[in-house]
């Protein structure tokens, strides 16, 4: 039986850190003065060798795995192609990731997509490029599983029931959540975790990805790019998320809170071995926070 708290986690969120929020003074709705965090956001912009790629608006931790793992999402970082260094200078806000090979990021600055959601995002290229002779590996995923999970993460200590206004994404196996990356943008949250696997050699094979966001277009085709085969989430879908995870053969569950959740694609892998009414409901702070975020 696996106990809760941050100590489950390989890299767990840190609230108190200095840095990711600040306290700000105002009113409430009584007029009385209140005081409450209010998460920071700061622009770092990523550079590729030495062409300038994105600025990304993010809360600050873990740059490195960010500009890796934004690389690798994008599609800029060929196969085999080696990363030798990665340098962040927190004056400049700047993070240069530096490789052996040649790379494709000329062609692919030509065509953006302006992403849905808050934090707006930005994809460069074609967005289903490299979807269409992916094959996610055939994996299972028991009810149990996400029933503990979603009991697990929703009491770990975290910027989001800190001081809302911030999405979080976790990459667990079977009924144990391993990493946990939040940031302003849902998108940055999963590069960050993206950045990480790279970094660590680690595959998607045997994973889950839980986040608070929304299951649009977006999180889909990064979740199929990292080769993790579920995804999972507290908040509802896209049409066109729907359309993509079925093409790619990924399990989609969404609307996940307590009990009680919606698998709109790839329904094969799930295996029901819980009973939805023995599972704990959602309680009240986090549906709170949820509907601030």
């Amino acid at each position: 039986m696996l106990r809760d708290g941050p100590h489950l986690y390989l890299i767990a969120p840190d609230p108190e850190r200095q840095g990711l929020t600040r306290r700000v003074s105002g009113i409430d709705e009584n007029g009385t003065a209140s005081e409450i965090a209010v998460v920071e956001e700061r622009p770092l912009t990523i550079f590729l060798n030495g062409q300038e790629i994105v600025t990304a608006m993010t809360i600050g931790d873990y740059p490195e795995y960010l500009a890796l793992g934004f690389l690798k999402n994008q599609g800029m970082l060929a196969p085999g192609e080696a990363v030798t260094g990665i340098d962040y200078d927190d004056e400049l806000e700047t993070v240069v990731v530096r490789t052996d090979g040649t790379t494709t990021y000329e062609e692919k600055l030509r065509k953006k997509t302006r992403t849905s959601g808050c934090a707006v995002g930005t994809v460069f290229g074609d967005m289903m490029e490299g979807l269409e002779a992916l094959t996610l590996p055939k994996s299972e995923v028991r009810t149990s599983w996400l029933y503990a999970l979603s009991n697990i993460i929703n009491r770990t200590p975290s910027l989001y029931l800190e001081a809302g206004a911030i999405h979080g994404t976790v990459l667990c196996q079977e009924d144990r959540p391993l990493v946990y990356m939040e940031d302003v943008g849902r998108h940055n949250a999963v590069d960050k975790i993206a950045g990480w696997m790279v970094s660590e050699g680690v595959s998607g094979a045997d994973k889950i990805l839980y986040t608070t966001g929304r299951l649009t277009s977006e999180m889909v085709i990064k979740c199929a790019h990292m080769g993790i085969p579920v995804l999972a989430s507290r908040s509802g879908f896209t049409a066109w998320g729907v359309d993509i995870a079925q093409q790619v053969g990924l399990t989609l569950i969404g609307r996940m809170r307590g009990r009680r959740f919606h698998c709109l694609s790839g329904e094969e892998r799930l295996i029901r071995d819980a009973d939805p009414s023995a599972a704990a409901d959602e309680d009240r702070r986090h549906r709170r926070k949820g509907a601030e975020a």
